[in-house]
């Protein structure tokens, strides 16, 4: 088998290369997203894991990937606005429908299921926290950032560069309190293993926020690995 990756990469670049890394390094709990930055080898050291199966994992991943890649886009090859635009209908709009829902399903849980389940208390405590960060988050890269940095593919000012990288280094750091969140909530539910006496709503919340979480890293990367980085 050719190889693609080795353990020299940067997280984050691998996963633009490769769409499906994202769930490899999910299921592995690398974080791809605000740690993309690192090589893999960092990652694979720190958490003690076995490399040769993940950069298997990895390589055969990509070479199926590879045969059948007809429908991927590689973002870092497209211009900042259609990545906007894509960040915009498809992860806010995503996130916008789905937060407030799960609000209520996590409130429904604690209610019913807190007296035996008492880490609901802490799960429906976290996520609101989330959704107050992630709707300031939103509306400042939708109302601020976003304009701006298609302004300044018009313009090309130092000026409005250095004040977009001073409001996205405000987003990275905000994008690190989120992922910490999202982190503290996968340990408290045991990677969101549902109970054997929980309801189908029980169920159903676990597995939302298994997708929110997804869809915020993928979200992330976009932003952290390949917006923000070709500025």
């Amino acid at each position: 088998m050719r190889t693609k990756f080795d353990s020299n990469d940067k997280i984050g670049a691998i996963v633009a290369m490769f769409t499906g890394a994202s769930d490899i390094f999910y299921n592995y709990n690398i974080d791809f997203c605000c740690g993309g930055h690192r090589q893999l080898k960092e990652a694979i050291l720190e958490q003690k894991l076995d490399e040769s199966k993940i950069l298997e994992a990895l390589n055969s991943g990509y070479a199926e990937f590879d045969i059948n890649n007809n429908k991927f886009i590689d973002w870092a090859k497209e211009t900042p606005e259609k990545l906007i635009d894509h960040v915009l209908s498809t992860h806010h709009a995503f996130l916008r429908d789905e937060l407030p829902k799960l609000s209520d399903y996590t409130f429904k849980i604690m209610k019913v299921h807190g007296k035996n389940h008492i880490e609901l208390f802490k799960v429906h405590r976290l996520f609101n926290n989330l959704i107050t960060e992630l709707e300031e988050h939103l509306v400042k890269e939708e109302e601020f950032v976003f304009p701006l940095i298609k302004q300044y593919k018009e313009t090309k000012t130092p000026e409005l560069k250095d004040e977009i990288m001073k409001l996205v280094n405000e987003l990275e750091h905000e994008h690190v309190g989120a992922g910490d969140i999202l982190k503290e909530l996968r340990e408290l539910t045991n990677h969101y293993s549902v109970p054997e006496d929980a309801c189908k709503t029980f169920e159903i919340t676990y597995n939302k926020l298994k997708e929110v979480e997804m869809d915020l890293f993928n979200h992330i990367h976009l932003e952290n690995n390949i917006l923000f980085k070709n500025l």
